[in-house]
């Protein structure tokens, strides 16, 4: 089985291409999601021993931990150590489930898979691209989102520019939804050598 790892920058479309690649049949882990599980499971005790007062009604109170967190990188990388072990793990799980089902193509969608040292774990890297003025303005158009936390948030991942020179794959998503699902069938005909399934096919 190939493992290919899913990544690229804020903004540039990456929950795009994982519910493509998804809809094409290729089993999918996302690392958000596993995040959110885990905050209401097993990180749960170990959240609240690191940050005491965080969690409510047996899940971690995502926006109290993050009070607790922003601005504070001792206390971030706290987190990170307890947060990025357990999302592995459950990656892993999910990588034998399906290695023993006989999926010849599976994606761990990981936003910081090079912020995070995840490079070794995976067979293959595919980066979501967007030029920079499409990723400003595709960002700042969330609820909440700021020029700042815009700002703040490209301070702490790797520059597109090199994530693309790091990539086995680049796909760039300014075009349409269409053009963006070509090149993701494309890269899993290359990788398997099969078609990939058409959704409600």
């Amino acid at each position: 089985m190939i493992v290919l790892g899913l990544t690229g920058s804020i903004g540039m479309g990456k929950s795009t291409a994982a519910k493509m690649f998804a809809d094409a049949g290729v089993p999918v882990h996302d690392s958000d999601e596993a995040v959110h599980r885990l905050y209401a499971g097993a990180a749960v005790p170990l959240v609240e021993s690191a940050f005491p007062g965080t969690t409510r009604d047996g899940s971690v109170d995502r926006a109290l931990l993050g009070q607790r967190v922003l601005g504070d990188p001792a206390a971030l990388k706290t987190l990170e150590g307890i947060i990025h072990p357990l999302v592995r793990a459950d990656a892993d799980a999910f990588l034998a489930r399906h290695r023993s089902a006989g999926a010849p193509l599976a994606v761990l969608d990981i936003p910081l898979l090079f912020e995070t040292g995840g490079r070794h774990r995976v067979d293959k890297v595919i980066v979501v691209s967007a030029p920079a003025d499409i990723q400003r303005s595709r960002v700042l158009a969330r609820p909440g989102m700021t020029e700042e936390k815009f700002e703040a948030i490209l301070r702490r991942q790797v520059p597109d520019a090199e994530k693309r020179r790091l990539a086995d794959f680049v796909v760039d998503t300014a075009h349409s939804f269409d053009a963006t699902r070509i090149a993701i069938h494309a890269i899993i005909d290359e990788l398997t050598g099969e078609k990939p399934s058409q959704p409600g096919s």
